[in-house]
């Protein structure tokens, strides 16, 4: 599995790359101007995303918006539906409005920091990148 993570803070990117480590390879970009270079570079080297981890609240550029323009740059390249990279937005933010809006966006999962291992890991078997231990079958 090939992830980026977009997020601001040192300790938190840190912190997730540590937790997808087992499953791959982990790029990191501190805002959305960045990742969206590393996502452009990424389809065009025909080497897409498998999951992006992405902060909401950044300086440059916030998630929502980096949310918006990755599903825009996907649909340039002819990526459409489930097809897509899947994002999971990653944030303290847990009201209503911020939630459906980036449901709305297009995201497919929403975990509220600090992030658990657990609920991260059962995020990453739900929508296929990993999957389960034996003993969870």
């Amino acid at each position: 599995m090939r992830s980026l993570i977009v997020e601001d803070n040192v300790i938190n990117s840190k912190y997730l790359i540590n937790l997808l480590k087992p499953f791959g390879d982990a790029d990191v970009a501190a805002n959305g101007v960045q990742a969206m270079e590393k996502i452009k570079t990424s389809l065009e080297e025909d080497k897409p995303y498998d999951l992006v981890c992405l902060d909401v609240m950044m300086p440059e550029k916030d998630g929502q918006e980096t949310l918006t323009e990755i599903r825009k740059l996907e649909e340039q390249f002819g990526i459409m539906g489930l097809d897509g990279v899947k994002v999971i937005m990653t944030t303290a933010m847990d009201d209503k409005k911020t939630i459906l809006q980036s449901f709305s966006s297009g995201c497919e999962s929403f975990l509220i920091k600090p992030i658990d291992k657990t609920k991260l890991y059962e995020e990453l078997q739900k929508l296929g990148l990993v999957k389960a231990p034996a003993n969870k079958r």
